[in-house]
């Protein structure tokens, strides 16, 4: 069969999208880090529109860990095809604003190179929660994590994205070149505040003496994301080759929605963004939390209940009235309330949209995937909603309910007595709860300070909710707790 390629791009069927640029022509302005499936189906396609009135902002996509990206990758140019799922079927586009992949271990003096290129003016990334080597619940480096210990304490090349982005830095300040701006795509409150705050951190560590240069000189601008991608399966492959008549070892698929909102602070310039549907604002922030609240903490809540439910993707977990009315309900009685939005959105209009596209039955988005890493997404999904319904005196029941449905969940057991592979940085911690009551199980998880920090444990009617939720996943199952909940 043959192969997606800048050579066999030609034989694409005229009815998909292909660049409208010139490819060789294209200069690498963009180092993204973490060149996931999100990042491929999400600020790469912005970047591919931008690219017919700007060839100097192509990408070079690096993993920092695993080759797996660049092996599917480069045989194909960079090239991949972005499948866009809908009610009505598949809309297939070839996209090729990645023009060069890089495995940060394999390859760190290409690396260097790169970040220390003055035509690279934004390093931008998706490294999930994780990947910021930082406390959740106080936002600062975690100087303790393993890696970052690495970095603060060798000589040669780094192993944290937090690491590399001060290496790049700094290297690019010892040769009298301008810092390029970082540009945080990751689902974390305040984004580019959240980095920026972690790499003083890191810096003040790692060289004090340029810690006052950091803080003057490098922008660190926040951004909103916002499009639902899928892990990527063989039947997904086959649709693609159905569809382009070309194999592509690693399509992305994703759906019809697509939101970013960025700050618009970029010293070195950036791409023509706002001509391509890209929302640039002065303040990021009720976007950001928004979605946050509004989608990730809902998709949260879905996921840990949908998985002890049986049930295998979100919308799966949807086709069950009482789980739709529980997130509905959720979302206006108990989210809303405590966002402040400017006029021009409609909060009510914006829900309605969440509950169709988590309902998207041809986007298969796994429960399990979902639930990966949720000590790291606990405290912005779901805890700061709490924290703001307990200070201003109101319910929060279903809320608490996520939580307790992401304690059940991270005990390892589901309600058949299988395991449940908990992927988490904290998992080691989740195996040392003991087995007890709801209330035992309750107090040693929010004893988790990373997570829950102080303020919330202490609060009694805070425990005493959880407790009383997790009791009921315990004795009722998630199903029947669903619907008692609803």
């Amino acid at each position: 069969m043959t192969r997606l390629s800048a050579a066999t791009l030609g034989q694409v069927p005229s009815s998909v999208q292909t660049p409208a640029y010139d490819r060789s022509r294209v200069t690498v302005g963009i180092v993204h880090l973490g060149i996931g499936a999100f990042h491929r189906a999400h600020m790469a396609a912005y970047v591919d529109d931008g690219l017919a009135d700007d060839l100097s902002w192509g990408i070079c996509g690096v993993s920092l860990r695993s080759a797996t990206t660049k092996t599917a990758l480069a045989p194909q140019d960079g090239l991949y095809a972005l499948g866009v799922q809908s009610s009505d079927g598949l809309s297939p586009r070839v996209l090729g604003a990645v023009t060069e992949l890089l495995v940060a271990p394999d390859e760190p003096e290409t690396l260097d190179q790169r970040l220390a290129d003055s035509n690279v003016r934004i390093v931008s990334l998706t490294v999930t929660e994780k990947g910021y080597c930082h406390d959740p619940a106080t936002g600062r480096l975690n100087a303790d994590h393993p890696d970052i210990q690495h970095d603060l304490n060798t000589d040669g090349f780094p192993k944290s994205a937090i690491g590399w982005l001060a290496y790049g830095l700094l290297t690019r300040k010892a040769a009298g070149v301008a810092p390029f701006t970082i540009l945080s795509c990751d689902n974390l409150p305040s984004n580019g505040a959240t980095l920026k705050q972690v790499l003083a951190d890191f810096v003040a560590l790692k060289a004090p003496a340029h810690t006052a240069w950091f803080e003057a000189e490098v922008a660190c601008p926040s951004s909103m994301v916002d499009r639902i991608v899928p892990a990527t399966s063989d039947e997904d492959r086959d649709a693609i080759h159905q569809a382009t008549g070309l194999d592509d070892a690693w399509p992305v698929m994703t759906e019809p929605f697509s939101q970013f909102v960025v700050e618009d602070r970029f010293p070195l310039g950036r791409p023509n963004w706002e001509k391509h549907s890209v929302t640039m604002a002065a303040d990021v922030e009720p976007f950001e939390r928004m979605k946050l609240r509004m989608l990730n903490g809902s998709h949260s809540t879905l996921a840990y209940l949908g998985y002890l439910a049986g049930d295998e993707t979100v919308a799966d977990t949807m086709g069950d009235p009482a789980f739709k009315a529980l997130i509905g309900t959720m979302m206006s009685d108990e989210i809303m309330p405590t966002l402040s939005m400017p006029d021009a959105i409609d909060l009510l209009a914006y829900r309605d949209a969440l509950l169709e596209r988590f309902s998207n039955t041809s986007l298969k988005h796994r429960t399990w995937q979902i639930a990966m890493d949720g000590s790291q997404k606990l405290p912005q999904r779901l805890l700061g909603t709490i924290s703001d319904r307990l200070a201003s005196g109101k319910p929060f029941d279903r809320l608490a309910l996520g939580v307790a449905g992401w304690m059940r969940y991270a005990l390892g057991t589901d309600e058949q007595g299988q395991p449940i592979d908990v992927r988490d940085p904290m998992a080691d911690a989740f195996k040392q709860i003991d087995t007890g009551s709801a209330d035992d199980r309750v107090r040693q998880f929010l004893a988790l300070e990373p997570i829950f920090g102080t303020t919330l444990p202490a609060n009694s009617l805070f425990v005493e909710t959880v407790c009383a939720k997790l009791h009921q996943l315990q004795t009722l199952g998630a199903r029947a707790t669903i619907k008692a909940n609803a």
